[in-house]
């Protein structure tokens, strides 16, 4: 269950507007455990004086901790940096604009949600390609290996193939799932959320999971080579329009 209210408090405290916020991790990935902290995600508005004044406004804030006896993580960029993000092949930051799990939303949230799908490109791929090697990186390195970096590489894995033969930013790994029909997945989740007693794997199970990790991997290569994508994204002057906008400033 997510508390809606107290998130939302964290929201108010914050120090610049902002255009949203949501929620990512486990919690929009799908299998978060009971212990599993709030990351809070979106976009803040720093206003000219911020940007031209000796008092620089953050580009990027960071907090982290227990509050209201909830463990949160939260990070906002200044929407000129996020809209710049938007423009590249960062396959992260608009599952964040796109998460269902709204805390916090305003009608240029709405517009930002609707320019997303100009800024995706078959290059996506690479993005997602390299984010699965990282996570592949950090579960090898446990002996045994933990369940939870497994669960993210399948969760990044599945959510390129996705994108690049759809065009649909989907981050949610059982509803990735549902179309997949990778037949561990379940087990996996519910060996994380069983806790940490469980949340390990033997030798036999590593040895099917280095098999279709690198069986995913080729697949995404693959999609991202015959996807039908634009190569590069479309948007950019729209979002310089919505930024000027947000500044109040007269193109």
């Amino acid at each position: 269950m997510i508390p809606h209210e107290l998130l939302l408090k964290q929201v108010h405290d914050h120090p610049y507007p902002l255009v949203f916020a949501t929620i990512s991790g486990a919690h929009l990935y799908g299998f978060p455990s009971p212990d599993s902290d709030f990351d809070l995600r979106g976009v803040h508005l720093l206003q000219p004086g911020q940007l031209l004044g000796l008092d620089e406004g953050e580009e990027t804030v960071e907090r982290s901790g227990v509050r209201d006896g909830l463990e949160m993580d939260l990070v906002t960029h200044d929407a000129k940096k996020f809209f710049t993000l938007m423009l590249r092949k960062n396959g992260y930051v608009l599952e964040q604009l796109l998460s269902p799990l709204v805390v916090y939303t305003t009608p240029e949230h709405e517009q930002l949600k609707a320019l997303a799908r100009d800024c995706i490109t078959r290059h996506h791929a690479h993005h997602y390609l390299g984010f699965a090697a990282t996570q592949w990186k950090l579960f090898q390195k446990e002996n045994p290996p933990r369940v939870k970096p497994l669960l993210y590489v399948y969760r990044v894995l599945l959510t390129g193939i996705h994108l690049m033969r759809t065009g649909e930013v989907q981050a949610n790994l059982l509803t990735l799932n549902e179309t997949a029909r990778l037949p561990y997945i379940d087990d996996l989740v519910e060996r994380k959320l069983s806790g940490p007693e469980k949340g390990r794997l033997e030798t036999a199970d590593i040895e099917l999971h280095e098999r279709e990790y690198s069986r995913l991997l080729a697949e995404l290569e693959l999609a991202g080579m015959n996807s039908t994508l634009p190569e590069r994204p479309s948007a950019k002057e729209a979002l310089n329009a919505l930024l000027l906008r947000l500044r109040n400033v007269v193109a």
